[in-house]
């Protein structure tokens, strides 16, 4: 059971779908069902419903009914963003620097956890980056990007952890910080990120924590930049 002191911070269906997913329990009963279990009205269980979808807690769907999901952090921290944002938009910038610094805190954790296969991932990312930095014309390798730190970060076993890093990168191409066409920028970060594969593929993880943090330093200057002028 859920205990008191954390009901008092969820609704009741909410408490009730907390300890139906404890239990490992992939399906709940429909509405109909649910309204007279919890004594709950039906109309008022579909706007909870609602919420437990945009939290990401549940999937709804007509053959197979109300679904519970996996935890995760991710749905939570984009609506939630995505709302700071539109209301104030240097919120962003906070949001970016608060990524960097998790980033760098969790780096040795994160490197040391990677295997043989996530090395290889890494490597092929920059060599994909190369052939799209050296094309003609230039293509920005901006899924390389997220790949590249997601996948440097994937081992860690941390859903709040992941969750941030995931959102960072949806809401970067969501204020279109994904575009930016400045190849001497785009050199500059690829050669941070080639010494951090570098450094990951040759266990010399100081080197590589040296690189993210340049490679943070690059990316904040140019944030600060593109943020005015994005919202101007």
């Amino acid at each position: 059971m859920t205990s008191q002191m954390l009901s008092n911070h969820l609704s009741k269906f909410l408490a009730y779908l907390a300890e139906e997913s404890a239990k490992g329990t992939e399906t709940l009963p429909s509405l109909t069902e649910l309204s007279k279990k919890l004594g709950m009205s039906v109309s008022a269980l579909r706007e909870e419903l609602q919420v437990a979808r945009a939290l990401g807690f549940v999937e709804v769907k007509p053959r197979t009914g109300i679904r519970c999901l996996p935890y995760t952090f991710a749905p939570s921290v984009k609506q939630s963003l995505a709302f700071a944002i539109t209301v104030k938009h240097d919120m962003v910038q906070q949001f970016s620097d608060l990524r960097n610094h998790i980033e760098a805190s969790y780096w040795y954790q994160a490197v040391s956890s990677l295997t043989e296969q996530d090395v290889r991932k890494l490597n092929n990312i920059i060599r994909i980056a190369d052939r799209k930095l050296s094309a003609d014309p230039i293509q920005i390798p901006h899924e390389e990007h997220r790949q590249l730190h997601l996948t440097i970060f994937s081992r860690l076993d941390n859903a709040f952890v992941q969750g941030i890093l995931e959102s960072y990168w949806d809401i970067y191409e969501a204020v279109g910080l994904s575009f930016y066409e400045d190849q001497k920028y785009l050199e500059r970060v690829w050669d941070y990120h080639r010494q951090m594969v570098d450094s990951i593929t040759h266990s010399d993880y100081l080197s590589g924590y040296q690189a993210l943090i340049a490679h943070m330093d690059l990316l904040f200057q140019r944030e600060q930049k593109n943020t005015k002028i994005l919202f101007e």
